[in-house]
């Protein structure tokens, strides 16, 4: 039987996207000697749930279509996510290897060896590691699926052990320094790019949360103050960890963001904390009629204006190069806003031009006609 659809999962989608671009436009915003750190702790910090939420819904929106009593054909699972990930990773990583060697007439990127190694890291756009993670969750899908089928609360909180505890040994001890062996040294020094490790916790809960609808959505019933509390409690936590490395520790800003990440301990407490939250407001509570268009758009077109906006980061930036302006904090707060809109317009026009080239909405976003 055809499970009711859940607003909840393309609703934070659309805000897990606002939240990436502020990251990126913090990048930018932190070449200011000057930045404000109050206007990085919300660029930088505060959306720091963004990328492991990604992995969070696309685990919950599997499972929660699965049958976990039938048997799980992985050819087909596989079949369908490539469509929809593989190809259009791939076309948007020779897209931004592409416009580098035309922006810059550097041809080194071509060559293939280049080729092959951005997109197994992911680092032919800064963005796109989070799809060689996803890659990499989907071929390993009959294991999650395993797993989940035999999870149960206590594994689960044992697993949030395994997740700090490794978080922790891979962020601060692992290093690939003294490694002379290319393949290797480039094996742990791109980790972050490809180690599902990294966010196994998230996704696994993702999926045990769908295979148990019915008592998660008694529980934020129940919960729902609580679950409130927990969400600013755990966001407090990290910013104020942001803001103790840079009082005590005399870090810079920046220093202070490569600090408390999403992978940090305060980091896995907050992303649980919004990962939860954002679920039970966007499916317990009720929103304002005109605020669920809007928060339907940008779910809509949020996978495009993931993978499109560092594009609008680049040629925003290099006009306020051109005019020698140093980003102010009102100035990022404006281009933050300008990323947003121009993205999305662009996302909007491609996908009308998509329904009449199906092949654009193909290629870009893994969006296929349905056949009639």
């Amino acid at each position: 039987m055809q499970k009711p659809r859940l607003g909840a999962i393309e609703y934070i989608r659309g805000i897990s996207m606002l939240g990436v671009i502020g990251i990126h436009v913090g990048s930018q915003y932190v070449q200011n000697p000057a930045a404000n750190i109050h206007l990085l702790a919300l660029l930088e910090i505060v959306t720091r749930f963004s990328v492991p939420i990604f992995f969070f819904i696309s685990a919950f929106g599997m499972f929660y279509n699965m049958d976990l009593q039938a048997p799980f054909v992985y050819k087909d699972f596989l079949k369908r996510r490539m469509k929809t990930v593989l190809i259009p990773y791939v076309v948007w990583s020779l897209f931004y290897i592409l416009h580098y060697v035309a922006s810059t007439g550097d041809a080194s990127p071509l060559n293939p060896f280049t080729i092959g190694f951005d997109l197994f890291f992911g680092t032919a756009s800064y963005q796109l590691y989070f799809m060689v993670i996803l890659l990499w969750f989907y071929l390993m899908m009959p294991l999650w699926v395993w797993l989940v089928r035999r999870l149960s609360l206590k594994w689960l909180g044992l697993l949030v052990v395994f997740q700090v505890v490794f978080n922790d040994y891979s962020c601060l001890q692992l290093t690939h320094q003294g490694i002379e062996n290319f393949f290797l040294r480039s094996l742990i020094e791109y980790r972050m790019n490809y180690w599902v490790l990294h966010y196994l916790f998230i996704f696994v809960l993702g999926g045990y949360l769908a295979v148990h609808i019915d008592e998660f959505m008694a529980f934020m019933e129940k919960y729902r103050s609580q679950i409130v509390a927990v969400f600013w409690i755990s966001m407090a936590s990290l910013v104020g960890y942001y803001y103790w490395v840079i009082a005590t520790r005399n870090y810079t800003a920046l220093q202070g963001i490569f600090t408390a990440h999403q992978l940090c301990p305060a980091g896995i407490f907050y992303t649980i904390g919004a990962s939860i939250f954002f679920f039970t407001i966007f499916t317990i509570w009720r929103l304002p009629e005109g605020l669920k268009p809007v928060l339907s758009l940008l779910g809509k077109h949020s996978y495009f204006m993931y993978l499109a906006h560092p594009v609008a980061i680049t040629y925003l930036a290099m006009a306020l190069g051109d005019r020698a302006a140093l980003m102010t904090a009102p100035m990022a707060a404006g281009f933050y806003v300008a990323v947003v809109a121009v993205t999305l317009l662009v996302s909007v026009a491609c996908r009308s031009l998509g329904e009449k080239l199906p092949v654009i909405n193909e290629l870009t976003i893994g969006v296929y006609k349905k056949k009639k």
